[in-house]
Parts: structure tokens; C-alpha cells; sequence
């Protein structure tokens, strides 16, 4: 099977969020010959890591079918062992040449760190905690550079441009991902592989570009 190149991948993935954005999705791949075609294999074009947020789904937003997409997903799309483990899967066994890590607007474990930052918090549980706490350092910087901590090292999370810090998480993540994964670092020197880091807006549907390591030209 020929493989489509970073550029070709993503081009791909934007043509079917315009679709999707414009009211007239394809729905391809989604009948009964195309689940029969992938029971002994796949060959997904792309891999994309993204909130586990409910109106972030990515076959759709994307207008893709089955086997077009490797998805993973969390709340807030923070960076584990587990998510490395399965883009270097996507990468180094089923040869996607792009990955795409998105965030959106209005995500709320981007808002429960905010709002754990501010002088009367309620605690969350244990577990969401320690994962939205993961966010906390890109609010320190957004709201650090804006000069909005207050002397007792707290803040108040109206004054926080929440999509500024989700912007600035996303650019963290993809870092990240780098830092984590020599096999992605090597694919990318390589010309086999580029990350688009990209922002969906809930109320537009349109899917933005925000940072791109490699080439997609």
C-alpha cells in the first residue's frame, strides 16, 4: 500500500473538517465492506491524541471512517507512559506519517486546574487532581507573564485567559511528546513524520494549526 506523505496526511484531515464545518460530511469508509476490509489489518493516514471532552470527537470533526484515524485520548490530553507507548505504536508499527495533538476551547480540565489555583477551591478528587495539576505549569506562565498571582501565591481564575493557557498546555504537550520519544524524534529527522499541534473551537467546528514540528509543505 503506498503511503501518503506528512503533507498529504494533513492536507487530508483539514479537506474533511471543512466538510464538517460547511454541513456536508462524506460519512466515508463507514459501510459494511469497509469494517470487513480491516479485520486482519489497519492503515490509519494519521494518529491523533486529544481530549477525552465529549464534542471533541475526532472521526467526526474530521469526517473520517473506520481505520482512517489511530486515536488517543484523555481529559486534557496529558502526556503518560501509555500515550508515548501508543503514538510510537501508531509511528513505528502502522507508519502514520502525521500526528495531530488537539486541544479546544472551553475544555474543562484546562478550568478545574484554573479554578484549583484560586483562594477559595474546593478540592477535587484525588485523581483528577494529580491529572489536572499536569496543566498547572502553563497556567503559571500564562498567568505568570500577565502578572496575575496574587502575594499568597493564588489567583483569581476570571482573570485567567483560559484559551491562552490551553494554547500554551497544547504547546507543552507536544514538547513533551519529544522529550519522551526518541523513535518520534528520529521519524521526524527523517521526513517520515510531523506533529500538528491544532485547536478546535466548539462553537465554529473549524480545527486551527497552532504549532507544526516538522514538514507538512
Amino acid at each position: 500500500m503506498t503511503r501518503v506523505t506528512p503533507a498529504q496526511a494533513w492536507e487530508n484531515m483539514l479537506a474533511g473538517n471543512r466538510r464538517f464545518v460547511e454541513g456536508v460530511p462524506a460519512h466515508p469508509r463507514q459501510d459494511v465492506d469497509r469494517r470487513n476490509d480491516l479485520v486482519v489489518e489497519q492503515n490509519p493516514s494519521a494518529a491523533l491524541f486529544g481530549c477525552s471532552d465529549s464534542r471533541l470527537a475526532a472521526e467526526i470533526i474530521f469526517d473520517k471512517g473506520l481505520g482512517d484515524l489511530f486515536v488517543v485520548r484523555n481529559a486534557g490530553q496529558i502526556i503518560s507512559d501509555s500515550v508515548v507507548a501508543s503514538l510510537e505504536y501508531a509511528v513505528a508499527i502502522l507508519g502514520v506519517p502525521l500526528i495531530i495533538v488537539l486541544g479546544h476551547d472551553n475544555c474543562g480540565a484546562v478550568n478545574g486546574a484554573i479554578n484549583m489555583l484560586g483562594p477559595d477551591a474546593n478540592p477535587l478528587p484525588p485523581h483528577i487532581s494529580n491529572l489536572v495539576a499536569r496543566i498547572t505549569p502553563a497556567i503559571r506562565r500564562v498567568a505568570g507573564a500577565a502578572g496575575q498571582f496574587l502575594p499568597d501565591g493564588t489567583l483569581n481564575p476570571a482573570d485567567v485567559d483560559a484559551l491562552e493557557v490551553g494554547k500554551e498546555h497544547l504547546r507543552a504537550t507536544i514538547a513533551e511528546v519529544l522529550e519522551s520519544s526518541e523513535l518520534v524524534g528520529a521519524a521526524i529527522a527523517e521526513g517520515n513524520l510531523a506533529i500538528v499541534g491544532a485547536n478546535y473551537r466548539l462553537d465554529q467546528g473549524v480545527v486551527t494549526p497552532d504549532v507544526v514540528v516538522g514538514s507538512i509543505d
